[in-house]
């Protein structure tokens, strides 16, 4: 990869790295609200949503977890964050809850990109491209939904790490390289995460539990 390109990409990265911690550490500490759990355990689901999935991607791709102890921006980032939802206005939260998918969208776009731009950036096939796309879109969402004793949200809903795998692919095969087609295809995730919601969308299924 030439160096302009680097270059380009670790601006994109920075971008949605901060985009994807500030909605992800929200929503952790509004879950952690709603379970009625105290100022710590806030700032705990706060942190853990907006830096879980970056962990378990570290531990699959190689990259030592320790690192995260040198984002010290994001860990400030988070933190405040936590902090402003934790103040918010009770009605401010109650408005946050009819848009929380769409700032979970917000999540699950910019974490899958900045994930598949790390495993980009370590030269990784585009398998494991994917997989770190996923895996940093809904990993702390997952853990977040876990430590909330709730069935995770990828699990039980509509549509939603099958967008996150798409930006995956289209980073790890080169078709996109410059910051307009990462802006791009950062909407495109958000809006194909939004119709899901909105349309219902869902993967195939099947129950083994006996109806009546």
């Amino acid at each position: 990869m030439e160096k302009g390109c680097i270059a380009l990409d670790l601006e994109v990265f920075e971008l949605f790295s901060i985009i994807g911690t500030i909605a992800f550490a929200m929503s952790g500490a509004v879950v952690a609200m709603e379970e009625k759990y105290d100022i710590l355990g806030v700032f705990v689901l706060g942190l853990v949503t907006a830096f879980g999935g970056g962990v378990i991607r570290n531990v699959l791709i190689g990259v030592p977890v320790t690192t995260l102890w040198s984002q010290g921006l994001f860990l400030k980032i988070a933190i405040v964050a936590t902090a402003i939802a934790f103040v918010l206005p009770l009605k401010w939260i109650r408005h946050w809850k009819r848009i929380e998918a769409f700032f979970d969208a917000i999540g699950l776009s910019a974490f899958a990109i900045q994930g598949a731009l790390y495993a980009t950036h370590m030269n990784h096939p585009v398998s494991v491209v994917m997989v770190a796309a996923v895996l940093t879109g809904i990993g702390g969402g997952m853990i977040r939904d876990l430590l909330a004793g709730r069935k995770p949200l990828v699990l039980r809903d509509e549509i939603y790490a099958v967008w996150a795998m798409l930006a995956g692919l289209l980073i790890g095969l080169g078709w996109l390289t410059t910051d307009i087609e990462m802006l791009a295809l950062f909407v495109v995730v958000i809006v194909l995460r939004m119709f899901s919601v909105y349309y219902k969308w869902k993967l195939p299924r099947r129950s083994i539990q006996k109806m009546g």
